[in-house]
């Protein structure tokens, strides 16, 4: 495992570290951080990401191709998005530190760690040469996308487990798919269900904002009781006190909880698809070419692959799907 993590007295201490509500804050790879403004109201777009009539978005909603040959770093176009980042000197991000692997506080270092900030850092090197050029701003679920639509001082770009839907899209950009994912439940290792079938009148639990708390909502069948929260690890801290019965998102972050709590399982097979996209402002469309041609060289080369393996292990089946374009 990436970081020198292992189960025992560090994992204990991680998951101490998470449960006790690691809040809202920035940390800086390069530049002065400072504090988002998370509370703010969201500014509506001057025009959707994707017309509302367009028929193209399907279940897998495309993004914009990459454009041509991509620049290279420190030699941004005149007048781009990416120039005025550079300008700028640092990237501004919005990113998670409850989500173990993915996006989180790594004990050992109390730096932020995971397969999306070491997908940031490749868009830093590609921006500015360096890794290390990005101000980090932590964030919930629900804050994904007011942050990128704040009139004052928005991110630039938000990795955190995001779906890509076509309601997302007509107000933000997406990336392509860099990581394919599926909604399923984590329960306790002593509980009898074997799937989200079994739950029906169970509490389970998911974090607000999210498409998994809006697909517990609507299930029919064997409807659940709902209990949203602000970040994934308090469902997990919720479970193991009997205060909900199961936790239920994309695989890709139960996999990080159940690592969290060996006395959790994952149960019952996917039963939703989660492709995965990195947010950017609807207006910015040549940033999104830009991080979608960071994301191809990855795909070509092979180190969005290698990047799913080393922290989700050598059986990880959640990426990279081919990238799918509207233009």
């Amino acid at each position: 495992m990436r970081g020198g993590l292992r189960y025992g007295t560090v994992a204990a201490a991680l998951a101490a570290l998470l449960l006790t509500g690691c809040s809202s804050g920035g940390a800086s790879g390069g530049g002065t951080p400072r504090p988002g403004h998370h509370g703010a109201a969201a500014a509506a777009p001057s025009a959707s990401a994707r017309p509302a009539d367009d028929t193209t978005c399907g279940k897998t909603p495309d993004s914009y191709r990459p454009a041509g040959t991509q620049p290279q770093p420190g030699h941004m176009p005149a007048g781009s998005t990416m120039a005025a980042i550079a300008a700028r000197g640092r990237l501004i991000a919005g990113v998670d530190q409850n989500s173990y692997l993915f996006g989180y506080r790594n004990p050992l270092t109390g730096q932020l760690d995971g397969y999306e900030i070491e997908l940031l850092k490749r868009i830093s090197t590609a921006l500015f040469g360096s890794p290390d050029r990005i101000q980090f701003r932590t964030i919930t679920s629900a804050q994904r996308i007011p942050v990128l639509l704040q009139k004052q001082d928005p991110v630039d770009i938000v990795i955190d487990s995001m779906t890509v839907n076509c309601e997302r899209w007509k107000s933000v950009a997406f990336s392509s798919d860099y990581m394919d994912a599926g909604q399923r439940v984590l329960v306790p290792k002593d509980s009898a269900a074997t799937s989200i079938d079994d739950l029906g009148g169970k509490k389970v639990c998911a974090a607000s904002g999210t498409t998994s708390i809006d697909t517990l909502t609507g299930l029919k069948d064997h409807p659940v009781v709902p209990v949203g929260v602000k970040d994934w690890t308090d469902c997990l801290m919720l479970m193991q006190l009997g205060q909900v019965d199961a936790v239920s998102t994309d695989d890709t972050i139960l996999i990080g909880l159940q690592r969290q709590d060996p006395n959790t399982k994952l149960i019952g097979p996917r039963f939703t698809a989660e492709p995965h996209g990195i947010a950017m402002q609807p207006q910015q469309v040549d940033f999104v070419r830009f991080v979608n041609g960071v994301l191809e060289q990855m795909r070509q080369d092979g180190s969005l692959k290698k990047l799913a393996q080393d922290w989700l292990g050598d059986g990880a089946t959640f990426g990279p799907p081919p990238a799918v374009y509207r233009d």
